[in-house]
């Protein structure tokens, strides 16, 4: 059975689908986001392929994230979708890394007592204080993600709410001798809540990528713990897999 693929789908119906996706890509180069495609019957027709066969391709280019289907509407160009690896990085230092323009706002800065919650995260008492802010990532100006820090004070006690405008926290510590070393962290789907999507633009129980990290100096010690919404119709995760050593 040389000519079925182990999903079901035999070789020339693959090669086909291949052919097609490659067809679809050099007509996205040429639209810009929202622009909609022809419909299924005029493309097959352009393109030589069954409907079925388009339908496969379009189906692969909307899971990666380059075209949205729209039932009863049709199919349009995308938003692009950004990877986010799964490493120890910054925001600022990903979206310069893909070419992009990072920036933020402060949405609220506070000193409190870090409470049980955070006070076991960070490795410190509840009634010592730390900096809770909350800002709003932004990539070419468009909204993307809403986080949320927290940091024992005492690391950085002169810090004020505007060293966070448009500048990436992590080239802030380096500057003050402190040095991530090591992460742990969880992502989970979510939705977002009405106060999330106001913010970040997006419809009322969205879906959403829910971060938590805990990062650790080069001494061990925990430096922050973060909480982050991230928009799922912008975002892919991105991992890097090796087999386990026997």
């Amino acid at each position: 059975m040389s000519g079925v693929r182990s999903g079901g789908e035999s070789e020339p119906a693959t090669t086909k689908r291949r052919a097609v996706v490659r067809r679809l890509l050099s007509m996205l180069d040429g639209m810009d986001v929202g622009d909609a495609l022809p419909s299924e019957r005029r493309l097959a027709e352009d393109l030589g392929v069954s409907r079925p066969t388009l339908r496969a391709a379009i189906d692969e280019l909307a899971g990666r994230g380059l075209l949205d289907r729209r039932h009863g509407s049709g199919t349009y160009v995308a938003e692009r979708r950004i990877a986010v690896g799964l490493t120890l990085t910054s925001f600022t230092e990903d979206m310069e890394r893909r070419g992009m323009r990072p920036g933020g706002r402060v949405l609220s800065f506070r000193a409190e007592a870090a409470g049980p919650r955070i006070g076991r995260r960070l490795a410190m008492s509840p009634t010592e204080e730390v900096f809770t802010i909350r800002r709003l990532r932004l990539a070419d100006g468009a909204p993307m993600a809403i986080e949320t820090l927290c940091l024992p004070k005492a690391l950085v006690p002169e810090l004020r709410r505007e060293d966070l405008e448009d500048r990436s926290f992590y080239t802030l510590l380096r500057e003050r001798g402190v040095v991530l070393a090591s992460g742990w962290g969880t992502v989970e789907p979510t939705v977002t809540t009405d106060e999330e999507a106001e913010v970040l633009g997006v419809p009322v129980h969205a879906p959403a990528f829910l971060f938590e990290r805990i990062s650790h100096s080069e001494q061990g010690a925990p430096v922050e713990y973060v909480r982050s919404v991230y928009r799922g119709d912008r975002y892919r995760l991105e991992l890097e897999l090796k087999p386990v050593p026997r």
